[in-house]
This record gives C-alpha cells, sequence and structure tokens, in this order.
C-alpha cells in the first residue's frame, strides 16, 4: 500500500480553483481528502462541493427538547413541590407557563447551538494544520492527499488549470 502525500495547489481566483477541485474528483480524490482554504468565505456550492455534514441542527433540536421539558418541570412541577394555596387561582396558570416554557425551550436551543458550533469548528485546536501565507494575499488554497506515485499526474494536470504553484507540503503547528 502506497503512503499518501498531502499537496496544495494555489490559485488566483475562485473559477481556476473550482475547475481545479472538479478535475480532483474526476482523477478519484474523494471530497474528504479535499480541503480549500481561503481568505474569504466561499461555499461549497461555488466550488461544487457537496454541503458539508454537520450535527449542530441535531444538537439545537436536541436542546431545545430539554428545555422544553426543563419548562414544563419548573411550570408544573415546582408548585406541586411547593405548592402555595392562594383562593380562587390555579396553582399553575397557563399563560405565564406558556412564557415560561418557550424561554427555556429558546434558552436551552441557543445553548446547544452555540455549543455544538464551538465543538464542530475543532476549537481550540492544538494539532498541526496546513496552511500557507499566500492565503492570507488573497490566493485560493486546495489541499488534497494523493498516492505518492501519482503525484507528478496530479501536479501536471492542476498546473495546466490555472495553478500558480502546486507542491507537496506537511502539515505545521501554527
Amino acid at each position: 500500500m502506497s503512503e499518501n502525500n498531502t499537496i496544495l495547489a494555489l490559485f488566483p481566483d475562485i473559477n481556476p480553483a473550482a475547475d481545479g477541485v472538479e478535475k480532483l474528483q474526476e482523477m478519484g480524490v474523494s471530497d474528504n481528502d479535499i480541503t480549500v482554504i481561503s481568505g474569504v468565505p466561499l461555499t461549497p456550492a461555488m466550488l461544487g462541493r457537496s454541503h458539508p455534514h454537520t450535527n449542530v441542527s441535531l444538537l439545537s433540536l436536541g436542546g431545545a427538547v430539554a428545555g422544553f421539558c426543563f419548562g414544563v418541570f419548573l411550570n408544573y412541577g415546582t408548585p406541586y413541590l411547593y405548592t402555595v394555596p392562594v383562593g380562587g387561582q390555579y396553582i399553575t396558570p397557563i399563560p405565564p407557563g406558556m412564557i415560561l416554557i418557550f424561554e427555556m425551550t429558546m434558552l436551552f436551543a441557543l445553548l446547544a447551538t452555540f455549543l455544538g458550533v464551538f465543538l464542530d469548528s475543532y476549537f481550540p485546536n492544538y494539532r498541526p494544520l496546513e496552511y500557507t501565507p499566500e492565503i492570507s494575499d488573497g490566493k485560493i488554497g486546495v489541499f488534497f492527499k494523493c498516492p505518492a506515485g501519482e503525484q507528478k499526474k496530479f501536479i501536471d494536470a492542476l498546473s495546466t488549470l490555472g495553478a500558480e504553484s502546486v507542491q507537496p507540503v506537511e502539515a505545521q503547528q501554527l
């Protein structure tokens, strides 16, 4: 089994970078082995890639369900634990209870969403990362893994598509 090397292709603009990503996919590089970094935000659709999978929405939904349950407990559970009889009124009034349940649902959903985004972005990240200073100057970097014996084929293909430089790199501690 041959070892995979990481290669960096620097593109001056988004169109050649999108063509380069498409060419890499045609040449058999999986989407998981391709990383695109740039100084400006680029959506996956701009580069012809599938939308990345994230668990943030599931975490947010779980937080909302937990908040709803906590709000129901606060509204209906605590008055029965600590009953304070008030003449002619319900122990758990409905309109203020709906406000409490809504607020707890939103609070827990927001907290779970924040936690999900925090964890999904791998922050803080202490492992070595791929980066090159040219990215800050407006270039678009495409990192990909390819077999060591086929490097020349990938370098030639991306050079013909407009890559300014295509070279092997190693991840460094930032």
